[in-house]
């Protein structure tokens, strides 16, 4: 690939990483990237439905897609019209810190930048703070929570709170509400404000016999920058349904 000038991301997180490391190669993004506040470049619709011509012509020299945010035929189509793909895979914490690198030095060009130093040390530093099993929804109506080899789970798995369904054979399966409030099943729901936006009154109602963290999607979910406060912030909004474990 020759010199990158010009970038399209149709992943929320990878715009953000982008934003704060070179913010001059944004030539487009999707509607979903919604920061840094302000970002002002073409938008391209959504990460399910972009639009392919729109892309097209802003002459990227580069797209930053994922294999779980965007769809195989919209990439195929991407490179139908000519377009350098690169395509992520995030499901765990390493993972996320790899493909970020991946991202900034060998597609973009860019020398791999302080803030991902920064946030490798913090977590390679951290100890973690609970231990509790927990039920995290990702939507309603229906119920689908996390389940196996998702990103968010290992980053939850990290500060103490293991996925009730981390076994399940489905990444983000469908399980009835009945299910998921059985006795003995968590200690904890987790609700993220992020694909479905849980609140203090709609969310934690479905659970009554669970303590329910309402925690930020994006620190939650992204990739990128929120990585170095993630801990700080998850955590804190974690303490203030359950406590924290003992020192290990």
């Amino acid at each position: 690939m020759g010199t990158v000038r010009r970038v399209v991301s149709l992943v929320p997180s990878l715009t953000e990483a982008v934003a704060a490391t070179a913010p001059e190669l944004l030539a487009g993004a999707t509607d979903w990237c919604v920061h840094p506040a302000g970002l002002d470049v073409p938008r391209v619709r959504g990460t399910k439905n972009p639009d392919v011509a729109r892309i097209a012509a802003l002459a990227p020299d580069l797209v930053l897609a994922n294999e779980e945010e965007n769809r195989p035929a919209d990439l195929a189509a991407l490179r139908a019209a000519g377009l350098a793909v690169l395509v992520t895979e995030v499901r765990t914490l390493p993972q996320a810190f790899t493909e970020l690198d991946r991202v900034l030095t060998a597609g973009c060009g860019l020398p791999r930048p302080a803030w991902l130093d920064e946030a490798e040390e913090v977590w390679r530093s951290l100890r973690p703070a609970f231990d509790t099993t927990a039920v995290v929804p990702v939507w309603r109506r229906p119920w689908m929570v996390l389940g196996r080899d998702t990103f968010a789970g290992d980053v939850l798995a990290r500060l103490g709170v293991r996925n009730a369904y981390a076994g399940h054979p489905e990444r983000y399966p469908r399980v009835g509400i009945a299910e998921l409030n059985e006795p003995g099943r968590a200690g904890l729901a987790v609700l993220p404000d992020e694909p479905y936006r849980f609140t203090a009154a709609d969310g934690p109602e479905a659970f009554p016999r669970l303590p329910a963290a309402l925690v930020s999607g994006r620190h939650l979910t992204w990739y990128g920058p929120t990585l170095a406060e993630a801990p700080a912030v998850l955590s804190a909004a974690l303490a203030a349904a359950v406590p924290a474990a003992p020192p290990r």
